[in-house]
């Protein structure tokens, strides 16, 4: 259970501030800040929807959206993110300065520290002045506004904080390339899929926004299909994508042997490296799933488990060869 432990609002300081305690990890908390699927389905006070216009997450990158308010007005928004520090930090500017914008200017750091298996985060507003402070608290209700924000955040991450798969594997090559292995589409060509199902035709594009669309060859002679897209790129580190089962045509499809298998499969790899050993861990969960998918999935985790081990064998001799 999330708990409010605090909204602050100091008679002396020119800001607003809210902490409170997650229950779930603080990747998954970061993670909901850091595409505009995610965004929409939390971020504002009650009552509020949200549509976004653009967005980069990334420090430099902007943010551009329309609160949809309970009596119908719409308000214009722009975010300019400054720092992004993966799973520890976010910060970003509302300038205010264009004149289809909000008339607010602030800034927001948001905090997130590990307490056991909860997040805690500390979400500052900063605003120029007193009186800016307390203008936007009288004409927004910012008080009120993010202590709402944080209680949508909090049933957010805690609906999504599902069935976690996680495995890892050492190998003996560096981190470059283990990191080539799975973003040049010749060289995934060469290890990727469960045993005996070759990779038969890949098409990749490899960028935030891109994806890899591949397609296995099955024992029977049939092909099936999957899909990846790419959401958050960190060379040579970190990769997040959305895993699907698709058709010739990418669309998607289901599970060809399991209805109820989540359609979105959010999957990250992370990459390290320690005296020439390079290590992979892979870490899978629903993403937008139903509670019976989720179920589906929690029930699938040995299985999971037997695939990757056995596609991870596949990945290690093709490294051995190089």
């Amino acid at each position: 259970m999330s708990d409010v432990l605090r909204i602050s609002v100091p008679p002396d300081s020119p800001e607003i501030s809210g902490t409170r305690l997650f229950a779930a990890p603080r990747e998954l908390v970061f993670d909901a800040f850091s595409s505009p699927d995610r965004l929409a389905r939390w971020f504002g006070p009650k009552g509020f929807s949200l549509t976004t216009q653009s967005f980069e997450f990334a420090p430099g990158g902007v943010w551009r959206f329309v609160m949809h308010g309970p009596d119908g007005r719409d308000y214009e928004n722009k975010i300019i993110f400054r720092e992004l520090e993966r799973p520890e930090l976010i910060s970003y500017v509302h300038p205010g300065d264009d004149a289809e914008v909000e008339p607010v200017r602030m800034e927001t750091i948001i905090a997130l520290s590990q307490e056991g298996e909860k997040t805690r985060i500390d979400w500052r507003m900063r605003f120029p002045s007193l009186a800016e402070r307390d203008r936007v608290e009288r004409d927004y209700g910012a008080a009120i506004g993010l202590s709402e924000n944080l209680g949508r955040l909090g049933d957010f991450v805690e609906e999504s904080a599902g069935p976690v798969f996680v495995t890892s594997r050492r190998f003996a090559a560096p981190r470059d390339l283990l990191w080539k292995a799975l973003t040049e589409s010749d060289r995934m060509a060469q290890w990727f899929g469960p045993k005996g199902v070759p990779v038969i035709a890949a098409q990749m594009d490899f960028r935030p926004g891109g994806s890899y669309h591949y397609g296995l060859r099955t024992p029977d002679g049939g092909v099936m299909w999957g899909l990846f897209a790419y959401r958050e790129i960190e060379a040579p580190a970190h990769i997040t994508l959305i895993a699907s089962f698709s058709d010739e045509n990418r669309g998607l499809t289901r599970h060809p042997l399991s209805e109820s298998w989540p359609l979105k499969v959010e999957t990250t790899y992370l990459f390290t490296e320690k005296d020439g050993v390079s290590e992979l861990t892979l870490r899978a969960r629903p993403f937008e799933a139903s509670a019976e998918e989720i179920a589906t999935f929690a029930g699938a985790l040995d299985a999971l488990n037997n695939g990757w081990a056995g596609t991870f064998e596949q990945l290690e001799s093709y490294l051995a060869q190089r």
